[in-house]
């Protein structure tokens, strides 16, 4: 398994509680494909450089996980339908 880091913006439009389970949820769909979250943090609310989807503001939070490329895949494909998503990204750490 490859070792990835995952950041996504959660709209703060929301109820509190809605934005922690929104969170739980993108973690939930690793954890289904038998990835591991090594980590995840929230690094609260931060106002957008700019507007996204009319939202100026959102919950950021990063992810550390190993994971293999289907599990990713998914992941991928299932946060894109999430309204409650902003953005998201991707990213593959270096082998150590």
């Amino acid at each position: 398994m490859k070792k990835y880091e995952i950041m996504f913006i959660v709209k703060a439009t929301q109820e509190s509680g809605d934005i922690k389970k929104t969170a739980d949820n993108a973690k939930n769909i690793l954890t289904a494909e038998k990835a591991k979250v090594n980590e995840m943090k929230e690094l609260g609310e931060k106002k957008l450089a700019y507007s996204i989807k009319k939202e100026i503001s959102g919950y950021y939070y990063v992810m550390q996980v190993e994971a293999n490329k289907e599990a990713i895949a998914e992941f991928d494909r299932k946060i894109k339908l999430d309204e409650n998503i902003l953005r998201h990204l991707i990213i593959r750490l270096d082998e150590e």
